[in-house]
């Protein structure tokens, strides 16, 4: 990312020192999850790569990577060191672009969502203002506890999930375990997504009693397939139709193929997600808080504060 020519930059006074080299190492082999493919992408053998690693570790007493015979992990102090290194970095690319006219590498950026139209329109608007001539941005649509573990092992910058009265207590949990914070955006009335030539398509609003004759689609949550994680409130009702899917092409083609429904937020774009999905209003007394999580031990970059800007635009 960085080719910088200043050497060694002081982190504070003492003789303890750092260099930009080092962090690139850092965040190299933590991307790569191996020391052989990160040496083979720095261009430098790997023994030289263990011990700058080494070197920075007993350089600040601390362990950034726990090493195994099947391969390195991260630590809690390195995930947190790995935050730093990163804003560092980006922020002595932001200087030689600035001074020097120099650009270095891709303008990078990742967020980790539930599938939320809002924020891939977000995420769209984010690249658009970027006007960035090389990037690489990542929108990952995947299950709750990967958004989680996501944000916590910095692989994203924010993430973005709801809390409810039924899954609050287990998700709040989990977010403090990982030491992440949860900020609302909005709170949403229940809605149902169905096909515009559904049988329920000229209902007013809708209830529990008139989805019992219709599939109901859900996002797949893996491992983690408890009803806590579900990204659909009501996910304990009883359903006799149930089909899960992994992605939101799917889940649509569904809903307008098999006269199903989803139960969401009811926010929809329709440049988006075309013109044959609309929301209905569920008429149960529930609520969906949408919000983002960050992590608490880190400064969020200037690009996920300018995420979060045009999110608060499209919500509110």
């Amino acid at each position: 990312m960085v080719n910088a020519k200043i050497e060694k930059i002081p982190i504070y006074e003492g003789e303890l020192i750092m260099t930009l080299k080092q962090l690139q190492y850092i965040v190299t082999v933590a991307e790569e999850g191996n020391i052989t493919s990160a040496a083979k992408k720095l261009f430098i053998a790997q023994p030289s790569l263990t011990a700058a690693i080494r070197e920075l570790e007993n350089e600040y007493n601390l362990t950034i990577f726990t090493r195994s015979n099947k391969g390195i992990k991260l630590t809690p102090e390195g995930e947190e060191f790995l935050g730093y290194a990163r804003q560092v970095l980006d922020q002595t690319e932001l200087i030689e672009e600035r001074y020097a006219g120099k650009g270095y590498g891709k303008l990078k950026f990742f967020v980790s969502s539930q599938h939320y139209s809002f924020a891939v329109e977000a995420f769209v608007e984010l690249l658009k203002r970027s006007g960035a001539d090389k990037y690489e941005f990542h929108m990952r649509e995947t299950q709750t506890f990967n958004i989680i573990d996501d944000v916590a092992h910095l692989r994203s910058e924010i993430g973005i999930l709801y809390l409810n009265k039924f899954n609050e207590e287990v998700i709040r949990k989990t977010l403090k375990d990982n030491n992440l914070s949860f900020t609302p955006l909005f709170k949403a009335e229940p809605h149902v997504f169905i096909g515009k030539n559904s049988p329920l398509a000229k209902k007013k609003y809708l209830t529990l009693d008139d989805l019992k004759p219709y599939p109901r689609l859900s996002y797949e949550q893996g491992s983690h397939n408890s009803f806590y994680f579900s990204e659909e409130i009501l996910s304990t009702v009883d359903c006799d139709k149930e089909l899960i899917v992994l992605d939101r092409a799917t889940l649509f083609n569904m809903l307008i193929g098999l006269n199903g429904y989803t139960i969401c937020s009811g926010v929809i774009n329709e440049e988006l997600n075309g013109p044959n999905i609309i929301a209905k209003k569920l008429k149960v007394d529930d609520y969906m808080e949408i919000g983002y999580i960050l992590p608490m031990s880190i400064r969020p970059s200037h690009m996920t504060l300018d995420y979060i800007d045009i999110l608060k635009t499209l919500t509110t």
